[in-house]
């Protein structure tokens, strides 16, 4: 009959300070990546929602101005207090106007705004000339029909 022994651990073979090492390697390897990405997601969110806040008041304004000229002013204006109320600069992206119709504040005429950027990833150094080093597309584009029953505008 043959005896099989048992090995048991003893007190200089135990693993303490193992559970330290795993906990970090696997803190780096997965949560690091983890809070970089969620970063990421909240900051081109924030983006989004000023782009689509600027494009949506840029819009309505230029539709109440007396003229085109004066609507694209103040539609420029509106943008840029929509991206300081998100904390962003205005000036970071291009912000455009375009019409069905000429002049664009005819009446049943739309006027679409759209806005076009490129948010930086967070924590990235810029290279020269302030064009980030990488960075994902953001574009948004709002409709704003012209008052049917309004008068013509220039």
């Amino acid at each position: 009959m043959t005896v099989v022994r048992r090995r048991f651990l003893t007190a200089t073979q135990d693993e303490t300070g193992a559970a330290i090492v795993e906990f970090v390697v696997l803190f780096v390897v997965l949560v690091v990546p983890l809070a970089y990405f969620i970063l990421t997601v909240f900051d081109v969110q924030r983006h989004v929602f000023a782009a689509a806040a600027a494009t949506r008041e840029a819009g309505r304004v230029f539709v109440a101005s007396p003229t085109s000229d004066a609507g694209q002013a103040r539609a420029a204006a509106a943008a840029a207090i929509a991206f300081t109320d998100h904390g962003l600069a205005p000036g970071d992206g291009t912000l455009s106007l375009s019409c069905t119709a000429d002049p664009c504040l005819t009446p049943g005429a739309t006027v679409t705004v759209t806005y076009d950027t490129v948010v930086s990833l967070p924590l990235l150094p810029r290279l020269v000339g302030g064009r980030p080093l990488a960075g994902l597309a953001v574009h948004v584009t709002h409709s704003v029909p012209v008052d049917q029953f309004a008068p013509e505008r220039p």
